[in-house]
């Protein structure tokens, strides 16, 4: 089953926690902290994978979390770094944060990765706080959470060239007679529910058609699951555009050639400007053989050749491929577009905003949610220290602006907090 969309949760490992311990040997019955950091947790990363060709793969198995890292140990012995977990896609997937919609990533090369969830931090052991005016910390760090978030994922096919055309036109025909591929064919419109590949070799070259399930207007909006088809056609460089010879009309010979492209420029005018080789089709039949000349000459009309051929026969299907591998060839000396690309992600991780809510006052910042969550809150020194973290930041100063009281309650991260002023701004 052809599966080109999909949706996941991922998250990242845990860093591990920072150690609290103290140098004990003989004869050193009061040595220095000697507790080792934490180590980091492991990223989710994707890796586009030409041994995939659908998403098939995330349509039962949603969830996905990577190793944490482990925690320190004694003897500023650091935990081992939890391994990234590596998830395979297929080429052409582009990444989506479902929550925000923003891209993130667009794999359409062999092997392109890209880190979706990041590892947290490990937490530093006692001896990182360790100083001259306090020789003696009995506080260690907890490991960072790793980033969590839902994935959108959309598949667009990667093919050289594209077989468009109104449902019943002959595309999956051809796509069968000119390759191995093998898509089911039947006598009624939309038989083809999925695009379809296949692989077409001449002049000792290979190229890849892919067949997208029939057009009907209204497309680009969705109809006849238009979006879903219409998106496969933007990374191709050709199209075949096939017309059934059966349903032209003397009186408007053009009818389904200017239909399919409407559609196109109405989706994407970066379709509507892909070159385009004009088949048609069923000249086996002689009543639609004889249409010919007429759809020949409107087409001279608009400076476009008409190449007939019968998918089922095979006649001329040798001269419209020929024409294909030779367009091709043009437009592979032409410098292709580059793809955008991805804007920077700034993440401003010390702004904090404060918003009220009916009973408490909460807190949110990047930088101040990690402090938050990687302060052990049963350990009175690691609170100080925090509180000190906290002070860095302005929290106290941006809370007093928003109208915070004495035992208000604060919410930062998952903790919450009843305000207590400090002596400094008692004073």
């Amino acid at each position: 089953m052809f599966i080109d969309e999909a949706t996941i949760w991922v998250k990242a490992g845990d860093g591990g926690n920072g150690c609290m311990s103290f140098r004990r040997e003989k004869f050193i019955p009061f040595g220095g902290p000697d507790g080792g950091e934490g180590g980091k947790g492991g990223d989710v990363i994707l890796e586009a994978s030409p041994a995939l060709q659908t998403l098939m793969d995330f349509r039962y198995r949603k969830h996905f979390k990577a190793p944490k890292g482990l925690n320190g140990k004694g003897k500023n012995m650091s935990g081992r770094e939890g391994e990234n977990l590596v998830l395979p896609v297929p080429i052409g997937t582009i990444v989506f944060d479902k929550k925000t919609g923003e891209m993130l990533a667009d794999l359409a090369t062999i092997g392109a990765r890209a880190v979706v969830a990041k590892g947290g931090r490990g937490g530093h052991g006692n001896t990182h706080f360790s100083n001259s005016t306090h020789k003696a910390p009995r506080f260690a760090e907890k490991g960072e959470p790793g980033e969590e978030r839902d994935l959108r994922f959309e598949l667009k096919l990667l093919a050289d060239v594209g077989i468009i055309g109104f449902p019943n036109a002959g595309k999956s025909t051809l796509l069968s007679h000119i390759s191995a591929a093998r898509p089911k064919i039947a006598d009624y419109p939309f038989t083809t529910l999925t695009p379809q590949l296949g692989v077409v070799s001449l002049y000792d070259k290979q190229i890849v058609f892919a067949d997208i399930p029939g057009l009907i207007e209204g497309a680009h909006e969705g109809a006849g699951l238009g979006v879903r088809f219409l998106k496969h056609i933007e990374r191709t460089r050709l199209l075949i555009h096939l017309i059934d010879l059966n349903d032209v009309k003397e009186e408007c010979p053009l009818e389904q050639f200017d239909g399919i492209n409407r559609e196109l420029e109405a989706y994407s005018p970066k379709l509507s400007r892909l070159s385009q080789i004009i088949a048609g089709n069923k000249i086996d039949i002689p009543e639609a053989k004889a249409k010919v000349p007429i759809l020949a000459e409107a087409l001279k009309q608009k400076e476009k050749t008409l190449f007939p051929i019968s998918a089922a026969s095979g006649e001329g299907i040798e001269a419209l491929l020929q024409a294909a591998f030779r367009e091709l060839e043009t437009l592979s000396t032409v410098e292709e577009e580059a793809p955008a690309p991805l804007p920077p992600r700034i993440e401003e991780t010390r702004i904090i905003q404060i918003r009220r809510e009916e009973n408490a006052f909460v807190v949110t910042g990047k930088d101040v949610e990690r402090a938050v969550a990687m302060t052990d809150l049963e350990n009175e020194e690691a609170v100080e220290n925090l509180q000190r973290i906290l002070d860095r930041f302005g929290v106290e100063v941006e809370l007093r602006k928003v109208g915070v009281r004495e035992g208000d309650l604060v919410k930062i991260g998952a903790a919450e907090f009843f305000y207590v002023p400090s002596v400094r701004q008692k004073r």
